[in-house]
């Protein structure tokens, strides 16, 4: 029973070993295979269902839910709660009519789950009931929150269901669940009861919530039981691990491949400043590094807050953990988020709480509804070069007309998104903004500030921040195009514009040699060569304040931010050849990181010309992967490398860094013998996924990232 580290070293032992072959269990499939063996509960049986409205239907579907779904108890776990239903792995409400399923759910969402740990569930219905007296509510906002306390109900019936299961098996955790999640917890064995119940009930209905801040939801609960001498790290490490094991109840064994397994969004926050500008890094923090670091479990990736302040011992950790491999651990650099989100108009007395929203896109937890819209801006220059037509070719005079013409082509993307997510998404009425369409989701609306103080829905505006925010994809293929076209065409002349259109739309056919001479002749994005990461700067620059420009009086906030999260892949139908001598077909950039084979300076390179962009007008993230050679970093130099990369990251204004410890052919020997490789995880893009759960087409965008030494 070995968890798969990318380095010599073998992970470190501290949980027991009965944990250690639950969690090795859970890893391989068993309680995902089980979960779909029983799919979905069916509401055929129900009269008058299709007559009923929709918030009545989804309440009848949770309540099901709650009836019917199969109680799951393990026998080593320290924590009870399990979403055992099928096609809730399938982002479904796990309920159907007719074989089919009946309601969408809700990911890149982080609920508030302090509230419900702190002051109990009951905290929830007093507000809802004070609000229900209200005369003025209008017959809309009174069946809102009459769902809100279905709910409610709801996880009272499913509660008491393993309050009965556990009081004979497990007398420990019945003791818990006498007290939580209904009233607040008084003790951290009571307090991630509570956590983990909440979160797997919302799992159960078919949603993929994210988790947070971890080490701050939980830590004074812990540091209260070590002083009081009511628990020792050891238990609490043990309780903890039980979460994590648990959390891999979505894993199957014969997982169908295509983006990989484990992208259930329940992402981790740790680190990083409270309310008054306090470290919060507290037990909590490390035990789940310590756990992450023993077992290997990818299924919850974690974001470390890095500042300025943070303690040298945690940067430590990090690299002690990292370097294992897997993508499990990466980082946001707080001083430029908290700026980033001061621009973009957020209250100073709310961006402290930053989380994420289940992958690394930045949101306010438990305050936001947020949407993001990715596109391919090589395609924005394709078209402007009129690369993929017959059309006359247009007679650009310099680089400058070249990139206005680009920027013309992005300005009218980013209109039209607005006016598609946000103009006809919410309408202006007499009573205010509205939504345009909504679908019942009040599971998740419970959790979320805002929506029963304004008897509206999640999708409705009712969350404190509803966030749209278009991604910029291709954005170093662009950089590196419009370098390409400035030396070669306009500087150097070898070639003429139209030579170069015509060479693209032949993908370079018959002049390998201009091709060879593209591609390797110039030093692009990556390698800290300030003429081509310029480009990168001003395309970023320029794509933030466009975004930001179309804001108007909407309660909507349209704000910026950079990534692919693989859908180059996706892209690829439609990309052509590039003008930096790329041929169709070729995977090139994720996120903000340089295009493969065109970085060969290193990491610390590849850093300080993602940085030289102004990260804080990217609102909500801008993702920069690294890929680390095993033997970098290796023994104590390699952990400290990884702390300078990451202090590096911080002190140069960076945004979001994921690092990834891994060798090529390690990953080809795993598309040999996949089933020698169960438990290698890689970071995917926002996600990590075990790789032998990638198809061939993502497998291969992960092995030809450029590796790079330090």
């Amino acid at each position: 029973m070995k968890f798969y580290s990318a380095i010599p070293d073998e992970r470190p032992v501290r949980l027991t070993e009965e944990i250690r072959k639950w969690a090795w269990e859970s890893m391989h499939g068993k309680y995902g295979d089980e979960a779909l063996n029983t799919y979905a509960v069916e509401m055929d049986d129900i009269v008058g269902f299709t007559e009923m409205t929709p918030l009545r239907q989804h309440d009848l579907s949770i309540r099901r839910i709650a009836e019917r779904a199969p109680i799951r108890i393990c026998e080593h776990e320290r924590i009870s709660g399990a979403a055992t239903l099928g096609l809730s792995i399938r982002h479904r409400i796990p309920s159907t009519l007719n074989g089919k399923d009946v309601f969408r759910s809700v990911s890149h969402h982080t609920p508030n789950y302090k509230r419900s740990i702190d002051e109990g569930v009951e905290s929830c219905e007093k507000e809802i009931a004070a609000h229900m007296a209200d005369d003025t509510l209008t017959a809309d906002k009174k069946e809102f929150l009459e769902s809100l306390l279905n709910v409610i109900e709801s996880i009272r019936i499913w509660h008491k269901r393993y309050l009965e299961a556990t009081k004979d098996r497990k007398p420990e955790i019945h003791k818990l669940l006498e007290r939580v999640p209904f009233e607040g917890a008084r003790t951290f064995h009571e307090a991630v009861q509570s956590l983990w119940l909440l979160f797997s009930f919302m799992r159960l209905c078919g949603n993929w919530p994210g988790i947070g801040r971890l080490d701050w939801l939980l830590g004074d609960y812990l540091k209260k039981d070590l002083e009081k001498g009511t628990v020792t790290i050891d238990e609490a490490r043990e309780i903890l691990a039980s979460f994590f094991i648990k959390g891999c109840e979505w894993i199957e064994s014969d997982t169908p491949v295509g983006s990989g397994d484990a992208q259930h969004y329940q992402n981790i926050v740790l680190g990083g400043i409270d309310e008054n500008g306090l470290d919060i890094t507290n037990d909590v923090t490390y035990l789940t590094l310590d756990i992450v670091e023993e077992l290997a479990i990818s299924d919850f990736p974690i974001t470390v807050r890095i500042n300025q302040q943070t303690p040298e011992k945690l940067i430590r950790r990090i690299g002690e953990v990292v370097r294992h491999g897997g993508g499990i651990v990466a980082v946001y650099n707080e001083d430029t988020i908290l700026k980033a989100l001061h621009k973009a108009g957020y209250a100073e007395k709310d961006s402290w709480k930053f989380a994420n929203d289940g992958c690394w896109e930045v949101q306010l937890p438990g305050e936001t509804c947020f949407g993001y819209m990715p596109f391919d801006a090589l395609q924005l220059l394709n078209d402007a070069l009129v690369v993929a037509s017959d059309d006359d070719i247009p007679e650009y005079r310099d680089i400058e007309e070249v990139y206005q013409a680009f920027l013309n082509k992005l300005r009218q993307h980013l209109a039209n998104e607005y006016e598609r997510t946000v103009k006809r998404g919410y309408l202006k009425t007499d009573n205010g903004y509205v939504s345009a369409g909504q679908s019942p989701c009040s599971v998740v609306s419970l959790f979320t500030d805002g929506c029963i103080e304004r008897a509206k829905n999640y999708f409705s505006l009712g969350p404190n921040y509803t966030v749209r925010s278009p991604h910029i994809g291709g954005a170093p293929d662009v950089a590196n195009s419009l370098y390409a076209i400035e030396k070669m065409v306009f500087e150097e002349k070898r070639m003429s514009l139209r030579e170069l259109i015509c060479a693209l739309r032949d993908n370079w056919e018959g002049l390998e040699s201009d091709r060879r001479y593209a591609h390797g002749k110039y030093v692009y994005y990556g390698n800290d060569n300030d003429e081509a990461d310029r480009w990168m700067a001003r395309i970023l620059k320029d794509f933030a304040e466009m975004t930001l420009a179309c804001q108007d009086e909407t309660p909507v906030k349209f704000v910026p931010g950079v990534s692919t999260f693989g859908r180059q892949i996706d892209w690829l139908p439609q990309r052509m050849a590039t003008a930096f001598g790329a041929k169709k077909g070729e995977i090139l950039s994720g996120n903000g990181s340089p295009t493969p084979g065109t970085d060969a300076s290193g990491a610390t390179a590849i850093i300080k010309s993602f940085c030289k962009a102004d990260m804080t007008l990217q609102t909500t993230g801008a993702a920069l992967d690294i890929k680390l050679y095993p033997e970098t970093v290796r023994g104590e130099r390699g952990v400290e490398a990884i702390g300078a990369l990451i202090r590096g990251f911080v002190a140069l204004g960076g945004y979001f860094m994921q690092i990834d410890v891994m060798d090529a052919e390690t990953l080809r020997a795993a598309q040999k013998r996949p089933e020698n490789y169960k438990t290698l995880s890689v970071r995917v893009s926002g996600w990590n996924a075990r790789f032998v759960t990638l198809n061939r087409e993502w497998q291969n965008m992960i092995i030809e990232r450029t590796a790079q030494r330090m």
